[in-house]
């Protein structure tokens, strides 16, 4: 397995290098790279992904941070005229800077726990450009992503993720999988942005301001939360509860929600 040899894992940097070649390539066949497509891995950390992936698409393009490993990626995979190392933090990164004409790009990534959700939601920003994701994550952040309204990991990350994309939980990675084993479980998830949406026409910065206003105190009523943005009234006219807590609404609602403040 390719290394970037000599590195000790980053607490700052949120590093546990995966190092189980049975999930590596797991991850790979989910991935299913072609000869056609334009990869992204966003934190390649030692290789060990990349190294199943940079043959088997058209090209590679890595996003990592930590300058420390960058001369160990260069050594392992520079031969391959394909592969490309942006050293660069990824939630500063222009991902459309990578596309030529009108491809779109397939992104990937062992994604450090400490950044997971603004990346996610940087990525979801991107969603027009992008085919799709799959990311290793914690668990807990896979479980918000895939929720369902009414259960208690429904809430701003699954919403807008949702609103954007299909999600699947592929499968769960134990903490032995990886150096060092983190204190929590991980899980892989697809992200698969629609290509047209299920959803009513609504402005997405508009869905996205409501949505966080909606939750903004997850014990609190729509009324509370929702106080000065619309009355009690019109949600009732929308069939909506002002009584009701953001977490049992489905994503609908908040359309409506939305729509009817800015109509």
């Amino acid at each position: 397995m390719s290394k970037a040899t000599g590195h000790r894992p980053r607490k700052r940097f949120g590093q546990n290098f995966l190092h189980d070649e049975a999930v590596i390539d797991s991850i790979a066949s989910a991935i299913a790279p072609r000869a056609t497509d334009h990869l992204v891995e966003i934190g390649p950390g030692q290789g060990a992904l990349t190294e199943v992936l940079v043959d088997g698409c058209g090209q590679l393009d890595v996003v990592e941070l930590d300058r420390d490993l960058v001369a160990g990626l260069l050594a392992a995979f520079s031969i391959h005229p394909h592969f490309k190392l942006h050293s660069a933090d990824a939630l500063n990164f222009d991902f459309s800077s990578l596309i030529a004409g009108d491809e779109k790009l397939r992104v990937v990534g062992n994604l450090p726990y400490n950044i997971s959700t603004p990346l996610i939601f940087k990525l979801l920003e991107n969603a027009a450009i992008i085919q799709d994701m799959h990311f290793m994550l914690q668990l807990e952040v896979v479980e918000r992503l895939a929720a369902a309204p009414g259960k208690k990991h429904w809430g701003r990350l699954g919403i807008m993720s949702q609103f954007h994309c299909r999600v699947e939980h592929l499968f769960d990675v134990p903490p032995e999988a990886f150096n060092p084993p983190p204190k929590v479980q991980s899980a892989i998830v697809r992200l698969t942005p629609h290509v047209e949406s299920p959803w009513p026409d609504v402005d997405e910065p508009s869905l996205r301001s409501v949505v966080q206003s909606a939750f903004a105190q997850r014990r609190k009523t729509l009324r509370n939360n929702l106080k000065g943005i619309i009355d009690s009234s019109a949600l009732e006219a929308l069939g909506i509860d002002p009584g009701a807590r953001a977490e049992t609404l489905e994503i609908h609602a908040f359309i409506e929600i939305t729509n009817a403040i800015h109509e």
